[in-house]
């Protein structure tokens, strides 16, 4: 005759041994602590480049800048649309650049009545000067990388960007991709200049375009 197993017992002790965290949720709970590091040491640092144009351009400048710089003159509602931000935002955050010659308001050419951002000539040379300043920084820090190991992390950071800019827009977030600006910039085409990426704290970083921007070079 089989023991006759005490069940009251095995059922106690099912319950007063913890159950261990799935290797899933251990790893999940290192890829937020690592993300939380970097949010911080990239707002420390700003990762606003080297050299004396180091944080010279605020992140809200920088991403208005490289946009036109990618796809051309638009207008405001385009252009908030492609970053995932209220055209009222741009508007304020463009302004300093209008002001300080970085862009400049034309005519549509198919349409004269409507009126685009354009990147002016002297707006381009200072982009590229930051743009330069802040290649050298990544080149420094990930300077024992392989040529393999950027592409990877660089793959991976805008898939992830694009995630967090779907979840912000109410999207489903999926496989992540690119939205807003959360292809942002970003690096080269995302150089952000610490905090969180987006541009969608408003008034906030308008009013870091309105104090640095601008910069003249």
């Amino acid at each position: 005759m089989p023991p006759i197993q005490d069940m009251t017992s095995a059922a106690s002790v099912s319950r007063e041994t913890p159950s261990e965290p799935s290797d899933d949720a251990g790893l999940l709970d290192a890829l937020q602590h690592q993300v939380a590091v970097f949010a911080r040491r990239a707002e420390q640092t700003r990762l606003g480049g080297v050299g004396q144009v180091r944080n010279s351009m605020d992140r809200a400048a920088y991403l208005l800048l490289n946009r036109l710089d990618r796809e051309g003159p638009m207008g405001v509602k385009a252009l908030a649309a492609g970053m995932g931000i209220d055209s009222s935002t741009v508007t304020r955050q463009v302004a300093p650049l209008v002001d300080s010659g970085l862009v400049k308001r034309t005519s549509h050419p198919e349409d004269g009545r409507a009126v685009v951002l354009e990147l002016s000539a002297r707006g381009l040379a200072r982009l590229e000067e930051v743009r330069s300043s802040r290649r050298e920084l990544m080149a420094q820090v990930t300077g024992g990388w392989t040529e393999e190991e950027r592409n990877s992390f660089t793959t991976l950071l805008t898939r992830f960007n694009g995630a967090l800019s779907a979840r912000a827009a109410g999207l489903p977030s999926g496989d992540g991709g690119t939205g807003g600006d959360g292809d942002p910039d970003v690096t080269g085409a995302t150089g952000v200049t610490g905090r969180t990426d987006e541009p969608e704290a408003g008034d906030r970083v308008a009013g870091e375009a309105s104090r640095g921007a601008a910069t003249p070079s």
